[in-house]
């Protein structure tokens, strides 16, 4: 399974192709919209999710609300382009009556972008390399999601830290996380932490600041062996470390406990292996991980977020004609993306599962796929 996703931020649309999803998984336009609304929820988002109410069409691939085994075709279109006119247009301007961005802003793609291709407006990179581009991503998860969902395997996150404040005590499996996170604006399980995370994304807010965090992310029932220990780049964690560094603002990943695992005794960290009826772990600091195969015990994963890099107080740079120092320009942004990031990671982390399960167990059509991941599973519980 492959995609490719292409559009900009105030471009007319985003748009994936998805290559490789079995005939007969159960798909709708309806199953994406709920996981593309979560993505616009939580606490300190911008003005866009006022503007935006990001609804996917299929347009290819399925039929009757069924996959065929053709590529998929996702599109979301871009309601704040009508204000964009000439900015965004795709046909030659003559006359520019809109700003042309010249300095550009610290800890974003613009200058290095810039440098890189040619640029000379430095819109020509933020559009694309803004985290707009993730509405899409959450539409591809959404799809292996369904495919997770299929086998039995579920995905979720919830926030660990905003900025300074963090939650300590936390369950351990998805159905406690997700009892808990109901009423959250920032998907955090203790209530009265959550009401301090949102006290500390105010504060932020009223200083045109924004603040970081890190969020957890958890797969649970994935089948054991996963990845392989015989290449480097066929190790499952390491995809996943890949896989989530590619998302925007992200800037550290760790698995398990992996913090605590650097700085203790080998005797504290390994999990101990134990046999009732099949084998397991009696620990999991390792967050679902051995040699780069899936263990069978949950995966779990810390991402640690930057702060956006658009500031309402902006930070000094250099305009990139004239080089004199000024403030960096300033672009529609949030306070803090933390808990969205999060939801964003679930579908990374969704897709790069259904994708490494599609390769182990080849299948065209999902009836074959879940009949073999069944089989698998019994094979591995008798060995």
């Amino acid at each position: 399974m492959r995609y490719l996703s292409s559009g900009e931020s105030h471009g007319p649309q985003l748009t994936a192709i998805i290559e490789g999803v079995p005939a007969g998984l159960a798909l709708t336009a309806e199953m994406i919209n709920e996981e593309l609304a979560i993505r616009q929820q939580g606490y300190g988002r911008g003005d866009r999710m006022k503007i935006e109410t990001d609804q996917v069409q299929i347009t290819s691939g399925v039929r009757h609300g069924i996959t065929l085994g053709s590529p998929i075709t996702l599109v979301i279109k871009n309601k704040d382009n009508k204000n964009w006119g000439q900015v965004m247009a795709i046909e030659p301007v003559t006359d520019c009556d809109y700003e042309i961005k010249k300095v550009p802003r610290p800890g974003h793609a613009d200058l290095v972008g810039a440098m890189k291709y040619g640029h000379r407006d430095l819109r020509n990179v933020l559009e694309r390399s803004s985290a707009r581009e993730t509405a899409i991503r959450v539409a591809v998860g959404a799809v292996a999601k369904q495919i997770l969902k299929a086998l039995d395997i579920e995905v979720i996150s919830h926030v660990l830290q905003i900025g300074k404040v963090n939650v300590s005590n936390y369950p351990d499996t998805i159905a406690l996380i997700k009892e808990n996170l109901t009423h959250s604006p920032v998907r955090c399980v203790d209530e009265s932490i959550s009401i301090q995370m949102c006290q500390h994304i105010d504060e932020a807010k009223q200083k045109g600041d924004s603040v970081g965090g890190i969020v957890q992310v958890i797969a649970e029932n994935v089948p054991v062996g996963l990845g392989s220990y015989v290449q480097f780049d066929r190790k499952l964690d390491a995809k996943l470390a890949a896989a989530f560094m590619g998302v925007q603002s992200v800037k550290g990943v760790y698995f398990g406990d992996a913090m605590m695992a650097s700085s203790e005794f080998g005797s504290q960290v390994h999990d101990q292996i134990v046999y009732d009826q099949q084998f397991t772990r009696m620990s999991n600091h390792y967050g679902g991980f051995e040699g780069g195969m899936t263990n069978g015990m949950p995966i779990v994963i810390q991402a640690m977020i930057k702060p956006i890099p658009t500031l309402y107080q902006p930070l000094n740079s250099v305009h990139i004609e004239t080089k004199e120092v000024c403030e960096s320009m300033i672009e529609r942004s949030d306070s803090c993306v933390v808990p969205a990031a999060g939801v964003v990671l679930e579908s990374v982390l969704a897709y790069e599962l259904a994708k490494e399960i599609l390769e182990e167990f080849q299948s065209n059509q999902m009836s074959n796929l879940i009949e073999a991941v069944g089989q698998y599973r019994q094979e591995m519980k008798r060995f």
